[in-house]
This record gives structure tokens, sequence and C-alpha cells, in this order.
């Protein structure tokens, strides 16, 4: 009798150890805004890249200078291809993506350097230039060694050194307008009454 206890027993306790249901589930279900999750990835780089355009398309209209002009055409080009880059590997994966959008942080840098004056604009540009390369690189090279989806750790491997370089080149820029060329003197000009 007792024999028949002790395997009623364990009968009962083995029983509360098995699962009733047939589908697995997570253990814990993941941060989809992570920087380490396939969707916070795609939302932050998409944000850095639509900040870097953005910002750019305004350096093309307030910076007289030339080297900050020049920087600004290739930030809208490069981080044109990064986005389409991003976007092919999400629909390659199943996933649908939203046309990027600027998260707060980027909303903030754009709203400074559109209120930053004729004369601070270059150095404001450069200033925000090279934080946004920082954090974006951080991202890439985080995702690229601890991302959750290999495509999307791909991608960010290949941008790795894009982002690398665009910070150099931002380190590399002047902080200042160049002066205007002074005006040539009338002709004529410090002759006296002829």
């Amino acid at each position: 009798m007792k024999a028949l206890l002790v395997a009623a027993g364990a009968a009962i306790m083995l029983a509360g150890c098995t699962s009733t249901n047939d589908v697995d589930e997570p253990v814990a279900a993941a941060d989809p805004m992570s920087p380490l999750s396939a969707p916070g990835y795609m939302s932050m780089a998409a944000s850095s890249d639509l900040f870097e355009i953005e910002s750019s398309r305004l350096a093309l209209q307030r910076s007289q200078n030339p080297q900050v002009r020049q920087f600004a055409q290739m930030m809208i080009d490069h981080h044109t291809r990064t986005t389409a880059d991003l976007m092919a590997v999400a629909r390659q994966t199943g996933m649908n993506p939203p046309p990027p959008q600027m998260l707060p942080p980027h909303m903030d840098a754009m709203a400074r350097l559109q209120s930053a004056g004729p004369m601070d604009f270059d150095a404001a540009y450069k200033r925000e230039q090279i934080a946004a390369h920082q954090q974006a690189l951080m991202l890439h090279q985080n995702y690229a060694s601890q991302g959750d989806m290999e495509p999307f750790r791909m991608a960010a491997s290949r941008t790795v050194p894009i982002i690398q370089s665009h910070l150099d080149q931002a380190q590399m820029l002047p902080d200042y307008a160049p002066a205007p060329a002074p005006m040539p003197a009338p002709a004529g000009a410090g002759e006296r009454g002829r």
C-alpha cells in the first residue's frame, strides 16, 4: 500500500511538470525597440539616415563653404543608398518597413540646425554631423556584432566603414563660413578730379 501511494504521488508530481500546451511559447518577448532587435535597429538606422539627408539638404541651402557643401551632397548620396539597402534587407526578410521617420533626438538636432544663424551654421552642422555619426557608428557596430537577425547584421557590417569614413571627414570640416572675397575697387577709385 505504501508503494502504491508513493507511485501515485510521483505520478501527480510528474503530471504537474508537463505542459498542456502543444505550442512552445517564447520565454520572454524581445523588446521590438531595442537597438539589437531588427525592428528597433531598422527604426533607429532609418532615422539616422533621414537626419543625415535632411540636415545635408539644409546645408546645401544655407552653407556657402564649398567643403561643407561637398560633404553635404555626399551625405545625401550615401545615406540614400544605405537607406535603400536597409529597406531591401527588410523586404527580403519578409518585413514591410514603413517609410523612414526621424526619432525625437534627430528632430531636436534638426531644429538646432534650423535655428542656427548664418555665421554659425557651418559650425552647428559640423557639430551635429559628428554627434550623429558617432551615435550611428555605435548603433551599426553593436548590431553587426550582437543583432538578432543575420541579414541585418550583414547590412550593419556593410554600413560601419561608410559611417566611420563620414565621421572622419566630418571632424575635418571647417567651423566657419569662408570670408567673402573682397570687392574690387571701382575703376578710377582713388583718383581725384580729372
